[in-house]
């Protein structure tokens, strides 16, 4: 009868290990491609990402750079006051979105554009995440001061910084 119990037992702690590693293998298997990656344009610059790679990218929209083509083609120009990546998109943008605002463009690298798939626009004007502010150069991050001094940048690690101090 011991011999019984001591059997199910084992049998119930095999069946929960086994659905607990099936679980985990399902729940990666489906966040794969859900996972998006925040860059600045310095970041993209230093270390560009594989073509098949989706990330968010982030800054301001350069002054001037809006481009309307034909139907809903768009292209700007994203920056973070130290270096600039071109971004093309197709569809309807935000209505907060403009030039010298911030935005958020999921999509991919592809040669020196980024097609974006979606563009989101700042929505506040006292908001700002830390990373993009950080990656900007808002609020005291380490490339505030030079940022508008000095717009040739280096990307080393964390944030830009001034070429001249590296």
């Amino acid at each position: 009868m011991k011999s019984l119990k001591k059997q199910r037992r084992v049998q119930i702690i095999t069946v929960a290990v086994v659905a607990l590693a099936l679980s985990t293998v399902l729940i990666g298997y489906a966040m794969r491609d859900g996972i998006n990656y925040f860059r600045s344009p310095s970041q993209v610059r230093a270390d560009p990402p594989s073509p098949s790679e989706v990330f968010r990218l982030g800054g301001m929209v350069a002054e001037g750079s809006l481009q309307r083509g034909q139907g809903e083609l768009i292209s700007f120009t994203v920056t973070d006051f130290c270096a600039t990546v071109s971004v093309t998109y197709r569809g309807i943008l935000p209505d907060l979105f403009g030039e010298n605002e911030g935005t958020v463009a999921t999509g991919r690298l592809v040669g020196d554009v980024f097609e974006a798939s979606e563009i989101l626009a700042k929505h506040d004007e006292t908001y700002m995440p830390r990373e993009v502010a950080a990656a900007m150069g808002a609020e005291g991050s380490p490339n505030a001061a030079a940022a508008g001094e000095n717009p040739e940048c280096e990307y080393h690690g964390d944030y830009a910084t001034p070429a001249s101090n590296t």
